[in-house]
């Protein structure tokens, strides 16, 4: 007969396999995030077939899982309903900082470009011809702003549009929304919003998916060079899966021994369907800038503060430079 003693031997030894990690045997499944750069019913179709073989690469069953923004993706990697995500940079800053995130491979253009460039678009008919044109009309223009966790769509206009420029972008249209990528074009082509946030990649897809759309919008401001999208996993995903993963991704649309001609012919159309060519190894090296981006954007919001005390002001702008010092060392390190 069972005693106590058996239970409570039974219980702990049950608690303790619970905490162990599922090696790759034990793991089935993995769900694989999407951030919402655009509607999901035109996301899907490049998507699962990539996945498909993905899933049978690496003999696990790979299930798409997608969000109406980017914050559904990194939660639902914080709590590892995702194990493997894709993700701007901005948006894997916040994978890493908070959903147990690590990036391991990058995405390259189709066309091997090492990354894109973030836009302001306006229709074709717009006054506004360049950037000068918004900064000198406050009150004037409506604007379409990215999602909050968007590398090209939020964070990079922030700095190198808004904070280098001392504007405040809530208050200086007359109107101001947030929407994704396909959303932001499309309302600037249906003349909804004077201006929005866009990427070249977006753009480039609008000319195969809407060119009637395309041919209403103008470009007025183009950033500098982002580093192209990376790929993240949660750092407790099984060993195994994690080699079985980059071997698949690294591999994956380049001539190797035993893959043939037309195999590897599909691999790139599945590829180009995505706006990308074979991948690249990378890790979280690649968020330096994009970390160095944010706090020199936050510099200079405290600086413009007048709210702040001068005494807190220079309390809050020497713990940003020593992050910013920090930041330098991590990426002069090997």
């Amino acid at each position: 007969m069972l005693n106590r003693r058996t239970f409570l031997a039974a219980g702990a030894l049950a608690a303790t396999l619970a905490a162990i990690p599922a090696t790759a045997q034990e793991m089935k499944e993995l769900n694989f995030g999407i951030i919402s750069t655009e509607a999901q019913s035109n996301l899907k179709p490049n998507w699962i077939p990539f996945l498909e073989a993905m899933e049978k690469g690496i003999g696990m069953k790979i299930n798409a899982f997608f969000a109406p923004d980017y914050a559904g993706i990194i939660e639902a990697q914080r709590f590892n309903k995702v194990q493997v995500a894709w993700y701007g940079n901005a948006s894997a800053m916040q994978a890493v900082d908070r959903a147990q995130g690590e990036v391991f491979v990058q995405s390259v253009a189709h066309d091997g470009a090492q990354g894109y460039y973030s836009l302001l678009l306006v229709h074709k008919d717009s006054p506004i011809n360049k950037l000068e044109d918004v900064l000198k009309a406050p009150g004037k223009f409506t604007f379409s702003n990215g999602d909050p966790n968007s590398t090209s769509g939020f964070l990079v206009p922030s700095y190198y549009v808004f904070a280098q420029n001392k504007i405040d972008a809530k208050t200086h249209f007359t109107r101001t929304v947030t929407g994704n990528h396909e959303t932001n074009a499309l309302a600037v082509a249906n003349k909804q919003v004077d201006l929005a946030t866009g990427n070249t990649e977006n753009m480039d897809r609008l000319k195969l998916t809407a060119p009637d759309k395309h041919a209403q919008i103008k470009e007025v401001w183009r950033s500098p060079l982002i580093a192209s999208d990376p790929l993240v996993w949660r750092t407790d995903l099984a060993a195994p899966v994690k080699q079985k993963l980059k071997t698949f991704l690294l591999t994956y649309g380049t001539k190797q021994q035993g893959k043939s001609d037309e195999a590897l012919k599909q691999e790139l159309a599945i590829l180009t369907k995505l706006q990308w060519a074979p991948f690249k190894e990378s890790s979280n090296k690649q968020l330096i800038p994009f970390r160095e981006l944010a706090l020199f954007r936050d510099r200079t919001k405290i600086e413009n503060d007048d709210k702040i005390s001068a005494a807190d002001k220079v309390k809050q702008i020497q713990e940003i430079d020593a992050k910013l010092l920090a930041l330098k060392k991590e990426a002069a390190s090997s």
